[in-house]
């Protein structure tokens, strides 16, 4: 099964607009209700048999289930009877709403995430549809359930052998957006490690530096527009929170940081699609980034988006281009030689290798990245040798998108 998201520009009517913004508040409102209702269980078995808090306590009956995904399903059908808000949402993008409390609280079980947040006011931006058909595209229009035909522009076409299954409507400071979700019953094969291999080191004096050299400097998209912000931001202070002047700036400031989104996911795409041009298998490093943009250079480690490009855009690139992905264990890469194996003690300061045991001289991240390329090759049971002698087929450079002719084959 092979599962495509297409993300168009909509364009309803101020009926519509309201109805949409009436549902994604009543979807906030439940999303609250239930992980409040899961915080109060959870709260009421806290206390002390012997003592209580000085604040309060959750006084909720002992023998009183949690509020699972089920249980809060089977609640919100019996609170349709008396809250006629409810029934004015469809009843599958409510119910999806539980899903995502569900999966929210999960998420904080297996420690990937805190515990869950009530969402402010303007905070729940989508819902979703589970179940469409094909047939809810016709022409230059969408048909959404309880909403109606809506005006989309469909800059590029839904291709063939796909069948549409979801629809997520989100709003954005720039507007509306539908994201298709599209499944065809086809099998990918696994991309064998054959072609060039490519070792990449990421950082902040460079973006990324390869096993074959080449360094990509870092851009600085939110320096770009920091100025532009800095203005509407100074001005937005100024303002009575909720008046009109306040809601246009906050649309003006959402419209900037969403440029720069657009920017970055945008030249990312682009050095991903540059790497693959030059590479069969490319090896990175299986680094933790959100530990990483917690710390003093945070804020150009956000600016840079090196968790979204290794852990997002790259691998997906790759799987579209045919290109071998992988991640190697990143320790003791920038102290290891790549040339002899020695270790070479440096500081973060010290920004050249040098080994004293076979005198290789190279910057600091290029020799990172050939250990990551080395790494790599010895996972997969290949060395730097033998793609020298021929065991890999280095001559196919530039590669063809074997992936892509498989996919369309099997839907033809």
């Amino acid at each position: 099964m092979l599962v495509l998201t297409y993300s168009y520009r909509i364009y309803p009517d101020l009926e519509q607009e309201l109805q949409m913004l009436n549902w994604l508040e009543t979807c906030r409102q439940v999303y609250n209700y239930a992980v409040g209702e899961r915080k109060d269980w959870i709260d009421s078995r806290k206390c002390s048999v012997n003592a209580c808090t000085l604040q309060k306590e959750y006084i909720i009956p002992a023998n009183a289930p949690y509020p699972d995904y089920y249980h809060q399903k089977k609640a919100l059908t019996e609170a349709k009877k008396t809250n006629p808000e409810l029934k004015a949402v469809h009843s599958q993008v409510l119910q999806d709403v539980m899903g995502r409390v569900d999966a929210a609280f999960v998420a904080f079980h297996q420690k990937r995430t805190g515990f869950p947040r009530f969402k402010k006011f303007g905070r729940m931006r989508s819902f979703l549809f589970p179940q469409m058909k094909g047939e809810a595209i016709d022409g230059n229009s969408i048909k959404l359930p309880k909403i109606g035909q809506v005006p989309i522009n469909l800059h590029r076409p839904i291709p063939e052998g796909f069948d549409l299954k979801a629809v997520r409507v989100v709003r954005k400071h720039s507007g509306w957006y539908v994201m298709l979700i599209l499944k065809a019953n086809v099998d990918i094969p696994d991309i064998p490690p054959e072609g060039h291999a490519l070792g990449l080191d990421v950082g902040l004096e460079y973006f990324l530096s390869t096993s074959d050299g080449e360094q990509v400097s870092r851009p600085r998209f939110f320096n770009k527009l920091h100025r532009k912000l800095k203005s509407l931001q100074r001005r937005l202070k100024g303002k009575q929170k909720g008046s009109k002047n306040w809601l246009k700036l906050i649309e003006r400031i959402g419209r900037v940081h969403e440029n720069i989104a657009n920017y970055r996911l945008d030249w990312q795409f682009k050095l991903a699609h540059h790497l693959c041009d030059r590479a069969g298998i490319i090896f990175v490093e299986d680094l933790d980034f959100r530990t990483l943009a917690k710390g003093f250079l945070g804020k150009q480690m956000i600016d840079a988006g090196l968790g979204q490009f290794v852990n997002i855009v790259l691998p997906w690139v790759c799987w579209k281009r045919g290109v071998y992905y992988s991640k190697v264990n990143p320790r003791g890469t920038s102290q290891e030689c790549p040339e002899c194996g020695a270790q070479v003690r440096k500081e973060l300061k010290d920004r050249i290798h040098h080994c004293s045991e076979c005198g290789s001289i190279k910057p600091r991240d290029v020799a990172s990245a050939q250990v990551i390329r080395n790494r790599g090759l010895s996972v997969v049971g290949l060395t730097a040798d033998e793609i020298a002698c021929g065991r890999v087929r280095s001559e196919a450079l530039p590669r063809q998108d074997r992936t892509k002719q498989v996919v369309a084959g099997a839907i033809r």
